[in-house]
């Protein structure tokens, strides 16, 4: 089956926040992480099939999904995950904020990784929790946590440390010796991990390879609550259904606690969708893959070659964190919003000289965002 990425689809003029912000506005958004590209057909057909059904009372995940998922990590990760391990959510946002409220009280804090993706912050906030930042530093081409920073930080009140692999922003995609190296700072220190994964099957570079942290050791594994969807990677993120994975029973009550009476269990179609998607959608996937691949080196070689910004060769994700800092303007995000290119403020990620380009889109709109930028600069 062949798949047209190049499809333009319309969304200027329905519910999709993305295009909304920037309503009657020549300004083309690649903000928000999700993608302009219809979702795979296998996905269509199964909620227009549950749809016909007529009737939308409560829901539980099938036994089908439930299976199909565990196949998924035993296949992809050689890592064996029991049903009772999992806990459905309708988002990964709310897991990182359960995940705060549940495994530190207001005394302890949270560590984080910085600059990275705002809920992560908002989180500890949210929660009046004292957060730590482990510097994301560029190091061979490669946006990477450096602990021996972190080291210097810590009091002895630490609790949660929250993890972002593939990393957001940066793509970067950890290799087993650095989450091994970040275990061994999580047992040493004797902290539970949050480990957010969601971008774990959009790899873009050649031999990149995902590793569930919590697959590591069953130490690890009764430490760790991973946040995995299906939501980025399937283009259905407006549905909401994620997994946590939680193998501790201990912390698992404890964040299933949390969240009673507050946390809403997951939309039915979203259970059709994500069962869909995961059974019938990798021949969709590497398509997309593939197109990004394309998006993405055309993205990396124009960004670089536009005096005052850079960008790394990133191997997962589809939003591309570039640096702004030798532009001679004071708010690069305005700067490139004025030009009509609606990109994420890299202050909302903790660092105001950066920007987020979200490139999955169609080809044709992603080189006329990156004329208007290149346009923008030249008449500085």
């Amino acid at each position: 089956m062949t798949f047209n990425f190049d499809e333009w689809i319309d969304r200027s003029h329905s519910d999709s926040q993305k295009w909304n912000k920037y309503a009657n506005k020549d300004i083309i958004p690649m903000w928000v992480a999700d993608t302009d590209f219809r979702s795979p057909p296998a996905v269509i057909d199964a909620l227009q099939k549950r749809v016909a059904e007529g009737v939308f009372g409560y829901g539980d995940p099938s036994q089908e999904l439930v299976s199909i998922f565990i196949e998924r990590m035993r296949n992809l990760y050689q890592w064996d995950v029991k049903p009772e391990w999992l806990v459905f959510l309708p988002g990964m946002v709310c897991g990182l904020n359960l995940s705060v409220r549940a495994f530190t009280d207001p005394q302890q804090h949270t560590l984080a990784p910085f600059p990275i993706y705002p809920p992560f912050v908002k989180s500890s906030r949210f929660a009046h929790r004292q957060q730590l930042s482990i510097p994301v530093k560029l190091r061979d081409q490669r946006w990477v946590i450096n602990l021996d920073s972190a080291e210097q930080q810590l009091t002895g009140n630490e609790k949660l440390m929250m993890l972002c692999n593939p990393h957001n922003p940066g793509g970067t995609v950890y290799t087993r010796e650095e989450l091994e190296a970040q275990l061994a700072f999580a047992q040493r220190h004797d902290l539970v991990i949050c480990s957010d994964e969601i971008h774990c099957d959009l790899l873009l570079e050649p031999g990149a390879k995902h590793i569930p942290i919590a697959s590591l050791s069953d130490d690890d594994a009764q430490r760790s609550i991973t946040l995995m969807a299906p939501s980025k990677t399937y283009n259905i993120a407006g549905l909401g259904a994620t997994i946590a994975i939680i193998p501790n029973k201990n912390l698992r009550d404890r964040f299933n606690t949390e969240r009673a009476g507050l946390v809403p269990n997951v939309d039915i179609l979203a259970y059709v969708a994500a069962e869909a998607a995961y059974r019938d959608g990798q021949e969709w996937l590497d398509a997309q893959l593939d197109y990004l691949r394309g998006n993405r080196d055309l993205l990396v070689k124009r960004i670089n070659a536009m005096k005052g910004l850079s960008t790394v060769n990133l191997a997962a994700t589809y939003l591309a964190w570039v640096d702004a800092s030798e532009l001679p303007v004071d708010n690069p995000h305005a700067f490139f919003e004025q030009a009509g290119v609606g990109l994420s403020p890299g202050a909302d990620f903790g660092d105001a000289k950066f920007v987020r380009i979200n490139f999955g889109c169609h080809r044709d709109l992603l080189n006329k965002a990156l004329d208007r930028m290149e346009n923008a600069i030249n008449a500085l």
